[in-house]
């Protein structure tokens, strides 16, 4: 008797649930299909679901950390794979945002489409130096004709001067800092003028704290090799991609402590880097909703956004794409998590595929409608 996904559908609610069962003559191979519709990506585990935010003190919140540290770890959860026999775990696979793409683009259809994308692991690579996260040439000429037909928008943890001088499109909107530190368009941007000179920084009052933690963090990881500080302006970022697991502990433990004096941060994690940044309501999902607006699309029926990410963080967009009922959030992951996404891709090469068969859709639909506007005037 062999583990199998299988795919059970809410008629009324419209969402998927996929389970791992025994086959059998019950479940025919039809109901074995991927969803038709957009659906939950839910994880059965017996496991609890780990805290983003953390808010527990003294050793079990750096046990905590270190648990957070490993499940947000690549290496990690590749050193587990998952298979049919894997009985702690029960994995819904989300729908491919390639092979459901007929379906996002009717769902557009009449709307307003606005991009947002994370950057690392989305439109890069994930890199052991992310110093060195570079966007390929062709990706950086994918996301500039996306720029041409729909609002595009870069919403990154890191720095936002530091991902624009990634990405090197002045035509983008762009939200670094987890969405703490936003600016619109320089330059080329044909949708809402008055939204290019938009500045907005929500956390400016905690920029001496973050320095001052920043240089106090460079000295806690001289005494761990491979860990790496990322002053992101807004937050700061300790990277541990290239430290030996056995010293997470003590690295979670020596930033614990500093963090201790300064109770107005709060550390979260991501793919094997914590994140520390200001106790304020502010986050990606806030960011996408604050540059909606800017765009004039806050209350619009008409709009369709679509987030694309890899990271924890991205989960808060997404999060509120589902409760505003507008667009659909998109994983980059080859492993199930998780989230409040509705379709997935599997690395950056795919991200890049399904950006070019949207700017295609979109080139194709602009040009039928040229042509149809053309028939109707030569037949008057």
């Amino acid at each position: 008797m062999k583990n199998q996904n299988v795919v059970i559908s809410d008629a009324q609610s419209g969402i998927n649930v996929a389970i791992t069962m025994a086959s059998s003559s019950l479940f025919p191979t039809a109901a074995q299909k991927p969803p038709a519709a957009p659906g939950t990506y839910i994880t059965f585990s017996n496991k609890k679901l780990l805290l983003q935010n953390l808010e527990i003190s003294g050793n079990n919140r750096i046990n905590a950390w270190v648990d957070s540290m490993r499940a947000s770890s690549p290496t990690h959860i590749k050193s587990h794979p998952l298979s049919d026999n894997h009985s702690d775990h029960q994995q819904l696979f989300l729908p491919s945002a390639l092979d459901m793409f007929d379906q996002i683009t009717n769902a557009s259809k009449g709307k307003q489409i606005v991009m947002f994308l994370d950057y690392d692991g989305t439109l890069s690579p994930i890199v052991e130096d992310p110093d060195q996260a570079f966007m390929s040439e062709a990706m950086r000429a994918t996301v500039r004709k996306l720029a041409r037909y729909f609002p595009s928008a870069i919403v990154s943890g890191r720095c936002r001067d530091k991902v624009y001088s990634f990405v090197r499109l002045a035509e983008l909107y762009y939200a670094g800092s987890h969405g703490m530190d936003i600016k619109g368009p320089s330059k080329g941007s044909k949708y809402n003028k008055e939204a290019e000179g938009v500045l907005f920084q929500p956390a400016s009052e905690y920029l001496p704290m973050i320095d001052q933690v920043y240089n106090a963090l460079l000295e806690v990881v001289k005494s761990v090799p491979g860990a790496k500080v990322e002053n992101n302006k807004f937050c700061l970022s300790v990277h541990f991609r290239c430290v030996d697991e056995k010293k997470w502990s003590g690295l979670a433990k020596q930033v614990g402590l500093l963090l201790e004096e300064y109770p107005s941060l709060r550390v979260t994690h991501g793919r094997k880097v914590l994140e520390i940044r200001p106790i304020i309501k502010w986050d990606k999902g806030k960011a996408l909703e604050f540059l909606l607006e800017s765009l004039g699309y806050a209350n619009n029926a008409d709009v369709f956004p679509i987030y694309i990410g890899d990271d924890r963080t991205d989960e808060d967009a997404f999060k509120v794409l589902r409760e505003r009922g507008q667009g659909f959030g998109i994983l980059v992951s080859k492993i199930p998590k998780e989230t409040y996404a509705s379709y997935s891709l599997q690395e950056p090469s795919e991200v890049m595929g399904f950006l070019r068969r949207l700017v295609e859709w979109r080139r194709v639909s602009q040009m039928r409608m040229r042509r149809r506007v053309q028939e109707s005037k030569v037949s008057l």
